[in-house]
């Protein structure tokens, strides 16, 4: 059972890396935040259905749920924004490696102080050394 996230979320990733590709030629095509509109739009069609044949929650607790815990679409469509726009011009694996530093750095941030909410994992030399590495991946990656 260990196993199975990791395995969930690197298909996640492969996931992130495809729709990157399509959607940049998607906004080559359409515009930019046109395609990232049409990729939500899309998605929320998908979610739509999702729960009505398999959810199990209740969506009306979006009216008592704390209104910064709302902000998630929001941060969502930054990112394809982004995204579609970024993967035209440098790449998908440019950009996605520099998606996995913000998100890498960010999560350790976030876990650092324990914020949203979260679990407290102080950071330690063995992460301050990874974001090194991070960074000069994206370094490697955008030389021509």
């Amino acid at each position: 059972m260990k196993i199975l996230f990791p395995i969930l979320a690197f298909i996640g990733g492969i996931a992130v890396a495809i729709q990157g590709q399509i959607n940049g030629g998607l906004g080559k095509k359409a515009g930019v935040l046109e395609a990232a509109f049409i990729s939500f739009g899309i998605g929320t069609l998908a979610l739509f259905f999702t729960v009505i044949f398999f959810g199990k929650g209740n969506l009306f607790i979006v009216t008592t749920v704390p209104k910064w815990q709302l902000i998630g679409g929001l941060l969502g469509a930054i990112y394809v924004i982004v995204a579609v726009f970024s993967v035209p011009k440098i790449g998908v694996a440019p950009t996605l490696a520099a998606v996995i530093a913000g998100q890498i750095i960010m999560g350790i941030i976030i876990d650092h102080f324990g914020l949203f909410g979260g679990t407290r994992i102080p950071i330690d030399m063995k992460k301050i050394v990874a974001m090194v590495l991070l960074f000069i991946s994206i370094y490697l990656f955008n030389q021509k």
